[in-house]
């Protein structure tokens, strides 16, 4: 996912920077703020039979041809990336990360027993997807969290092999949404894309380090 770059306005200098550690009390909020809007994100996305990217997307994939239910198989896919993550980023990030896999992982069985949609249009599904879980994600980021895979793994090659980490979220999102092409219904591969494009949108917008620094 990509962030912002545009050179900060009057307005934007004027936003307040928070240096230093987040309380116990403040993680225990992002992290249970972040994992239930990323949970609800997932309930619209598999309402309408859509996909995202990144392991999430690959999980949905996953319970779409299986018909396994998503939260052990997100829970399952993200095994793989935590000692990378440990490596990469500390053992704080990881454990804090494997938290939030945990939580969206239940949160997405228990929301969608309790949230029924009797009619959502798949347009307005897709962008409500992305506001919610590039919300619920800017969360978790703030707060020293993310919810694993191939952004560790893209960290980890960068590295060590100088490819960027950007170019292998790239990479792994045209694959699965290659695969989604052949899977999905209708137009559900269109809608699935302008979700990816909306969450992204958020994420670049407003994951900004000039504007909030705090771990």
């Amino acid at each position: 996912m990509s962030n912002g770059t545009e050179t900060a306005t009057e307005a934007e200098a004027q936003v307040a920077v928070r240096k230093g550690n987040h309380t116990l009390l403040e993680d225990t909020q992002g992290l249970i703020y972040g994992t239930t809007m990323c949970g609800f994100g997932i309930v619209i996305l598999t309402h309408l039979g859509l996909v995202t990217g990144q392991t999430a997307g690959l999980a949905v994939l996953i319970s779409y041809i299986t018909g396994w239910s998503f939260g052990p198989v997100f829970f399952v896919v993200n095994l793989p990336f935590y000692w990378l993550g440990y490596s990469r980023m500390g053992l704080r990030f990881t454990i804090k990360t494997f938290i939030a896999v945990a939580m969206l992982s239940l949160l997405s069985k228990f929301l969608g027993t309790e949230i029924l949609f009797a009619e959502l249009t798949p347009w307005v599904g897709a962008i409500l997807f992305g506001f919610v879980t590039g919300s619920g994600l800017l969360a978790l980021f703030r707060h020293g969290a993310s919810l694993g895979g191939i952004g560790i793994l893209g960290l980890y090659l960068q590295d060590k092999t100088g490819f960027r980490a950007g170019w292998t979220q790239l990479t792994f999102d045209l694959c699965l949404f290659t695969v989604a092409f052949f899977v999905l219904q209708g137009g559900a591969f269109l809608w699935s894309l302008l979700g990816a494009v909306v969450v992204n949108f958020v994420i670049a917008i407003n994951h900004r380090k000039d504007w909030y620094v705090a771990t």
